[in-house]
C-alpha cells in the first residue's frame, strides 16, 4: 500500500473497446512531497457502472498499482461488460477514497455476429476522426467541438497526437515545453502538457478512443528519420541528440504509458496494427504506415517511388491487411473502414512527391489490385497527416479507362482525408480561404480521383455509418487562437452501400469551404 498521503487524479481516458471489455486509463501523481520516492507504488481503485449516477453495484471494480517507472500512469482492462453498452467509470485513491478522478464515459462495441441493423441499438454509429495537433499553433478546439457538438460514439486519432519538435515561439501564448523529443522524459513531458488542454481532456472523458502512430519523429521510417538515423553521422548531428533506435523505443514506451491502447502482441512492442469487428456493420482496421516496417522515405523518394518491392507497411502487416479485408467480406460485414496516417490518393501538382502513399506506388497498387480482383466493396480509407482536407474516389491513379471521375463509375471505394487539429496548412502559413481555394483548384484539376480539396481551416470530420450509407461531415474551426467551440460543417459527403464511390453530385454540389471538382 502506498505511503503517500494524497494523489492527484485529474485525468481519465478509455480506449480500444471490445464487445466485453474496454481499457480505462488515469494518472495518479503523488503530491505533498517535493521528490516522490521512486520505489513506492501508488494504489488506485476503479469502479465502472452502467449508469451516470454511479449508483448500485459496479459492473467491475478493483485495485491496481502504478509507479514512477511508468510515469504514474495506470491502464487497466474493465471486463464482464455487455456488448454495445454505455458505461461510466471513476478512479479513487485507495488510501483516501474522497480523492477521486473525473467521471469518464465509455462504451463497448457490438459482438462480431450482431446483425448490421442492430449495431448501436439500431442507430447509426459515428466516429470523430482527428490528426495532427501542435500545442503552440492553436487551441485544440476541434476535440471540444467533437465532444460537445456532435454525437460521436468513438474517437479515432490518425497520427501526430503530439509532434516531435520543440517550438520556442508561441504566437497564441501557448509555448511548448522542452526540445525536439528524444528521451523518455521528453516524450512524457510533451504528453503531459497536451493533456492540460481542456478540449482534449473533454474528448477523452466523452468516449473511448482508438489511436494509431507511435509519435516518434518527422518523416520516420523503420530505421531513421529526416534528421536522425542509426549511422554515426546521423547520431552525431541529430538535433535531438539521440539515434533513431533510442528515440523510437522511448517514444513507444511513453505512448503506451499515456494512451489507452492495447498491447497487440506482447512479443512485438512496435505492433499497433489491429482490427475491430463491430457487428456485421463494419470492420475497423487500424494500420501503422509510419514506424513498423516502412522503407526509407524523405529526400530520395522521387527516385525510388516505383521500386516494385518497396513497402510502406512491411510484408507481415501487408499480408495481414489483405487477409483482414478478405475475411471481413467473407463474414458479411457491410463496411471496411481503414484507419491510417497518410493520404492514399495521388496528390501530384508539381511533379514532386512527399512521404505519403505517392512515394510507395507499388504498395498502393497492390492494395487496389487486391480490392478489385477480390471484389471487396464498401472500403473507406481514413487518412490524416497532410494538414489539409481531401476527399476522393478510390481507383488506380490517373487511370480513366475503367474509372470515370465525373460519374465515379469504376471506383472501388472512397478516401476521406482530414485536416489537422491545429498544425499549419501545407498551402501556406495562415493561408486565407480564398488563397487556399486557388491552390485547391489546381489540385482537383490535375488529380483524377480527387473530388474535393480544402486547405485553410483546421478541424476534424465525423463518419456516420448505417447498413445503407456512410456520411462524412467535415467540421471547420473559425478560430483556434483562443479556446472556443465555434465550428461549422464545411462539407458533407454520402457513400451508398454497394456503390463504391461518392454519391453524385459530390457533396450535393455545394460546400461551405474548399473546391469541388464539379460544382453544382
Amino acid at each position: 500500500m502506498s505511503h503517500y498521503p494524497n494523489k492527484l487524479l485529474q485525468l481519465v481516458a478509455s480506449g480500444d473497446p471490445l464487445d466485453n471489455s474496454v481499457l480505462l486509463w488515469t494518472r495518479a501523481v503523488p503530491i505533498g512531497s517535493q521528490l516522490p520516492d521512486q520505489s513506492i507504488p501508488v494504489c488506485v481503485s476503479f469502479k465502472i457502472f452502467d449508469n451516470a449516477k454511479l449508483s448500485g453495484r459496479p459492473v467491475d471494480s478493483g485495485d491496481a498499482f502504478t509507479t514512477y517507472d511508468v510515469d504514474w500512469t495506470l491502464k487497466i482492462e474493465a471486463t464482464n461488460l455487455k456488448p454495445d453498452t454505455h458505461y461510466w467509470f471513476q478512479f479513487a485513491d485507495c488510501t483516501n477514497t474522497s480523492t477521486v478522478s473525473p467521471v469518464g464515459n465509455t462504451r463497448t462495441i457490438s459482438s462480431p455476429d450482431t446483425p448490421a441493423e442492430q449495431v448501436n441499438g439500431g442507430k447509426p454509429l459515428t466516429f470523430a476522426v482527428f490528426s495532427c495537433s501542435q500545442y503552440q499553433a492553436g487551441w485544440f478546439n476541434a476535440y471540444g467541438v467533437a465532444a460537445h457538438n456532435t454525437t460521436a460514439d468513438i474517437f479515432l486519432h490518425l497520427g501526430d497526437y503530439v509532434p516531435y519538435t520543440g517550438h520556442p515561439s508561441a504566437p497564441i501564448g501557448r509555448k511548448t515545453l522542452g526540445r525536439e523529443l528524444a528521451t523518455i522524459a521528453d516524450y512524457r513531458q510533451r504528453l503531459n502538457q497536451y493533456r492540460t488542454d481542456v478540449s482534449l481532456r473533454d474528448a477523452h472523458v466523452k468516449g473511448p478512443w482508438i489511436t494509431d502512430d507511435h509519435e516518434v519523429a518527422d518523416q520516420s521510417w523503420k530505421a531513421g528519420t529526416a534528421n536522425s538515423n542509426d549511422t554515426s553521422v546521423g547520431c552525431s548531428f541529430s538535433p535531438s541528440g539521440a539515434c533513431f533506435t533510442d528515440r523510437k523505443l522511448a517514444a513507444v514506451r511513453a505512448y503506451h504509458e499515456w494512451m489507452p491502447i492495447r498491447q497487440v502482441d506482447p512479443d512485438d512492442k512496435l505492433r499497433i496494427w489491429r482490427n475491430f469487428q463491430i457487428g456485421k456493420l463494419l470492420d475497423l482496421t487500424m494500420l501503422d504506415t509510419r514506424q513498423y516496417d516502412r522503407d526509407i522515405t524523405d529526400v530520395i523518394i522521387n527516385s525510388i517511388a516505383d521500386v516494385t518491392n518497396r513497402s510502406l507497411m512491411g510484408p507481415e502487416q501487408e499480408a495481414w491487411f489483405y487477409d483482414t479485408v478478405s475475411q471481413s467480406k467473407a463474414r458479411g460485414a457491410v463496411w471496411r473502414v481503414v484507419g491510417q496516417q497518410i493520404v492514399f490518393t495521388m496528390l501530384n501538382e508539381s511533379g514532386a512527391l512527399d512521404d505519403a502513399w505517392d512515394g510507395y506506388r507499388s504498395n498502393r497498387n497492390r492494395i487496389l489490385d487486391h480490392l478489385y480482383q477480390n471484389k471487396i466493396s464498401n472500403t473507406l480509407i481514413l487518412s490524416g497527416d497532410s494538414h489539409a482536407n481531401w476527399v476522393s474516389d478510390l481507383a488506380h491513379p490517373n487511370q480513366t479507362v475503367t474509372y470515370n471521375p465525373i460519374t465515379g463509375d469504376g471506383a472501388i471505394g472512397v478516401e476521406f482525408a482530414g485536416t489537422a487539429v491545429t498544425s499549419g496548412s501545407p498551402f501556406g502559413s495562415n493561408v486565407t480561404p480564398e488563397r487556399a481555394d486557388n491552390v485547391s483548384t489546381g489540385y482537383v484539376a490535375v488529380n483524377t480521383d480527387l473530388q474535393w480539396s480544402e486547405g485553410s481551416y483546421r478541424g476534424f470530420f465525423t463518419l456516420t455509418l448505417d447498413p445503407h450509407q456512410a456520411n462524412a461531415t467535415y467540421w471547420a474551426m473559425r478560430n483556434i487562437s483562443n479556446p472556443n467551440l465555434d465550428g461549422f460543417p464545411s462539407a458533407t459527403f454520402i457513400v451508398k452501400a454497394g456503390a463504391n464511390k461518392l454519391s453524385r453530385p459530390v457533396a450535393g454540389g455545394k460546400v461551405a469551404a474548399g473546391v469541388l471538382k464539379v460544382q453544382g
